[in-house]
């Protein structure tokens, strides 16, 4: 699936950065993260204003912006380097051509993320028509990007998640991987909060059984949080 027009990078690659801080660190860097939010959420609305006056220029900001979150939502959902480029794709042309439906009372990053999902979720639909799940062939797929430096560990929490289903595996995503709140979630889904705090904690469980039926984690240390 080859999409031109709205300058997607697509040399992006899922990853994670682990760092200790102090208390009063993380005290100060949340008030300045919230700071952030309100100015980037702020500034979408901006750049989606002036998109809608014809300055394509505007979209391939929020691309700059957001691709990088797109693209590992849908590979962590799909764990296929080329289908997660694709319904990156996907994600924003659908993005640029629904941008007058947008509503500014939401985050636009809860906007494309609702939709990463959705495709995603709707690729794992039709695959699932096609195929069998091949647990061999899990990271074959993955090879492309060799240069990210995963831990045992979270190959195995990935491996494990392959084998949830798409709607469990949709909310480890967005809570565990993607540290979204329950709220968001909620919009993402179109699930109340409380339920998807009944469902999380479900996918939770399945997810820890999962990783002790396969050896990956000790009895004593099988509490995923």
């Amino acid at each position: 699936m080859m999409r031109r027009g709205i300058g997607l990078d697509m040399n992006v690659k899922p990853h994670v950065k682990i760092k200790s801080f102090t208390s009063h660190q993380l005290f100060h860097f949340s008030i300045v993260i919230r700071m952030k939010d309100e100015l980037t959420a702020l500034s979408d609305i901006i750049l989606i204003r002036q998109c809608l006056e014809g300055r394509r220029e505007a979209f391939g900001e929020l691309i700059n912006r957001y691709q990088k979150t797109v693209f590992n939502v849908a590979w962590r959902m799909v764990k296929d380097y080329q289908e997660a480029q694709d319904l990156t794709q996907t994600v924003f042309i659908k993005a640029y051509e629904k941008l007058d439906t947008f509503n500014t009372q939401h985050k636009f990053f809860s906007w494309i993320y609702r939709m990463a999902i959705n495709e995603s979720l709707n690729f794992v639909k039709r695959r699932r028509r096609f195929e069998a799940f091949d647990e061999s062939a899990e990271y074959a797929a993955a090879k492309p990007i060799e240069e990210v430096e995963e831990s045992a560990m979270s190959r195995n929490v990935q491996s494990a998640l392959m084998h949830l289903g798409i709607d469990h595996r949709a909310l480890i995503v967005l809570k565990h991987f993607e540290d979204l709140s329950y709220e968001e979630i909620g919009y993402i889904l179109d699930l109340p909060e409380k339920t998807v705090k009944s469902r999380l904690f479900t996918a939770r469980q399945l997810l820890k059984n999962l990783m002790i039926k396969k050896g990956h984690v000790k009895h004593e240390q099988r509490q995923i949080h």
